[in-house]
């Protein structure tokens, strides 16, 4: 799991990913997860083949607490207001569709939000007892595959990116472009 602190809002980030999950029921598995979890950490599951990094939903989340600090949220809790900003909508319907897991969904990424380190570490164990799947970052990782994919999600053209195109790193640029439609999305509130 990868963890950052934001100092900013006082809150650890942590970021993983999951290959080979069986969902099953969507929402038995959703369910049976926020009833293990301690309170005070906030979790969000998304479908990582829409992912542009771990760096997308660290953003997204950076996004969402600024959102929350200056009044301008959408959503009612910090998880779905970092699933808005990580699909770049401003509907709640749009964003999961885009970004949310499915019964179909077999490799996710998961962030988890708290104000302590042994509480985000702790509903890590918690999800990660519940999901039976292994534990894998690389899923959050950038394919040739994936980015077409993250292209036609996010409508960004092969110009966008040659114009923000640095060292010749297509897979550079993309991130880039997610994390600048994400920022766009805070203006246009």
């Amino acid at each position: 799991m990868i963890i950052r602190f934001i100092d900013e809002f006082g809150k650890y980030v942590g970021i993983t990913g999951f290959k080979n999950v069986k969902i099953g029921l969507l929402n038995d598995f959703l369910a049976k997860i926020p009833r293990k979890i301690p309170t005070n950490v906030e979790t969000q599951f998304f479908d990582a083949k829409i992912i542009a990094t771990w760096e997308h939903i660290y953003f997204a989340v950076f996004n969402a607490l600024a959102a929350f600090k200056n009044g301008r949220n959408i959503s009612r809790n910090l998880a779905m207001e970092t699933m808005l900003y990580a699909s770049a909508q401003h509907q709640i319907t749009k964003a999961t569709n885009l970004l949310g897991i499915t019964k179909d969904s077999s490799q996710i990424a998961i962030l988890l939000v708290g104000e302590k380190l042994s509480d985000v570490k702790l509903a890590f164990s918690i999800v990660y007892k519940h999901i039976n799947a292994e534990e894998d970052e690389n899923v959050l990782d950038l394919s040739n595959e994936k980015a077409a994919l993250i292209k036609r999600a996010f409508a960004v053209s092969q110009q966008e990116i040659d114009t923000v195109l640095e060292r010749n790193d297509q897979n550079r640029a993309l991130v880039d472009l997610i994390t600048e439609r994400m920022a766009l999305l805070a203006i246009k509130r």
